[in-house]
């Protein structure tokens, strides 16, 4: 049996608002005991920077490449998360001795499949330093060298919850992520595990409301909730070739764009695209093995209201129910964080990370980059 290891899982989404911590204790495999959580919101200025920062790594051709400020950048946000891990440890009353290994995202700016290229910016070994425990990062490289997509690196993660799920969840399963890019794990009654983006999540919204009303994001769906539906907006988005295409790849926020301001009212809009989100998820879980049964629903979009409320419409016509992670005993807000925690762990036993079924990768490969503090 293998050890039990205490982690840190830190992740910067494509939402880009701020920095999710959580802790957890795992043996990488199946036993998984989780801990405190917290996050840190970016300031408004550095949220800026870094959607300054997804331009400017257009430029980017080689992994290494750090363009205009880039650099600059990643520094920063490696010193922001080393902070983020020191307040974790102090609300929790935990020194860094008490961790075995921080399991560190970064910030996603580049992600390009089909050239195996994917950039996250964060310093690991900066991180290391500055924090005194061992980390983990740069987690999605060596799947992209074995011919994955280097997304999505949750559904190991997945599949160790779903054993551990109440009984009234009914196989298949599926978790939904709605984060900025909304992704899919379908576990099987066999424990088959087939994983993949489904479209767009937040990232559209966000940018409506931040383009039309100078909030980053609709809170609660209130501003999609005085919209209405315009179908034929909608119906635009469903018709993208990545709905109907065979091969499922993963994607990045400029894989759709939102519509032009004259297409809509911020209401109407908010509402159409809060449709598309939902519908997505439906669209693409026609290329499951199997319809899944139950929907476990994380990541921030699950307080939107009206995806919600879509989501369970749609799934309801297939015969399926959506739950909320929270409504299972799981937190949809620390998900993502705890994955990157426990995928440090199964990168340090030399478990995989990713395999033939989630990123498309040739065969199971484990993945990240260890670096250590110099004093430990």
């Amino acid at each position: 049996m293998r050890q039990m290891r205490t982690a840190i899982g830190l992740m910067s989404g494509t939402s880009m608002d701020g920095i999710d911590v959580a802790l957890l204790r795992t043996d990488g495999e199946v036993r998984v005991v989780r801990g405190p959580s917290m996050d840190i919101a970016y300031d408004p200025s550095f949220r800026r920077r870094l959607q300054a920062a997804l331009e400017t790594a257009k430029a980017i051709e080689k992994r290494e490449e750090r363009p205009g400020d880039l650099a600059e950048v990643e520094r920063e946000l490696t010193l922001r998360h080393a902070a983020a891990v020191q307040a974790f440890l102090h609300e929790n009353n935990m020194a860094p001795a008490d961790i075995d290994v921080v399991g560190f995202h970064g910030q996603t700016v580049l992600h390009r499949p089909r050239q195996a290229l994917t950039v996250q910016l964060g310093d690991g070994a900066l991180l290391a330093r500055e924090t005194g425990i061992p980390v983990v990062f740069d987690m999605r490289a060596n799947d992209m060298v074995h011919g994955g997509q280097g997304a999505p690196l949750i559904p190991a993660y997945h599949a160790a919850l779903a054993r551990n799920l109440p009984a009234d969840c009914a196989l298949p399963t599926v978790f939904v992520n709605i984060g900025g890019i909304s992704n899919l794990t379908y576990v099987g009654a066999d424990g088959r595990i087939v994983a993949f983006d489904s479209g767009p999540g937040n990232t559209l919204i966000d940018q409506w409301v931040e383009a039309h009303a100078g909030v980053p994001f609709d809170q609660g769906g209130m501003i999609a909730s005085e919209g209405r539906i315009l179908p034929d907006l909608v119906a635009r988005y469903l018709s993208n070739p990545f709905f109907v295409s065979d091969e499922r790849r993963s994607l990045d926020r400029n894989d759709f764009t939102p519509p032009a301001g004259s297409e809509a009212t911020l209401e109407d809009g908010a509402r159409s695209l809060a449709r598309v989100t939902a519908a997505a998820i439906l669209k693409s879980a026609g290329h499951l093995p199997q319809g899944p049964k139950t929907y476990v629903v994380c990541g921030g979009g699950r307080l939107n209201r009206a995806i919600m409320g879509d989501l369970a419409e749609l799934a309801g016509a297939t015969g399926a129910v959506v739950m909320t992670a929270e409504t299972v005993g799981l937190n949809g807000d620390s998900m993502e964080a705890e994955a990157w925690a426990y995928l440090a762990v199964r990168s340090l036993e030399g478990l995989p990370l990713t395999f033939p079924g989630t990123t498309g990768v040739r065969m199971p490969v484990t993945g990240g980059v260890l670096s250590t503090p110099q004093h430990r």
